[in-house]
């Protein structure tokens, strides 16, 4: 017998366990924070599943910058708007609106910002697609007056 079937024959039943896959789950991962409302709003904040100090919070302070430059597009004409990036940005908004009321935790200040970010899309693909619309009008009334 080989030294690699010796040690598949030995690990083999580590790998079917099945908490070798899974991570494992103690109850207090998802606790809530208001179990203590005597604590200062800071500590809660910081100890919170959701709070300053993960992910869950800063992802949607910087995914902010997006609708931001989506919003300042606001101003620019419709004809130096991409149609394409802006359909993206309206998918992706409206997929992680959904995606972040269902994931544990909600994480709903990222919900919010994925929401105007889907918004921000909407108002902007709406106006690239009126503004080609209005070209194909005029085309045609060109077209017309020959």
């Amino acid at each position: 017998m080989s030294p690699s079937s010796n040690f598949f024959r030995i690990a083999r039943p580590a790998f079917r366990a099945r908490h070798f896959f899974r991570p494992k789950y103690n109850g207090a991962r998802f606790q809530s924070t208001a179990a203590n409302p005597e604590e200062p709003w800071l500590k809660r904040m910081w100890n919170s599943p959701v709070g300053l100090k993960t992910v869950h919070f800063w992802a949607p302070i910087m995914k902010w910058a997006l609708v931001l430059a989506g919003v300042s597009d606001f101003a620019r004409p419709a004809e130096k708007l991409s149609f394409t990036q802006n359909a993206a940005l309206t998918a992706t908004g409206l997929i992680w609106t959904r995606w972040c009321l269902i994931i544990k935790p909600r994480n709903i200040l990222l919900a919010t910002v994925n929401f105007f970010l889907g918004c921000v899309g909407v108002v902007q693909v709406t106006r690239i697609g009126l503004y080609q619309y209005s070209l194909k009008q005029k085309e045609k009334e060109a077209q017309k007056s020959e």
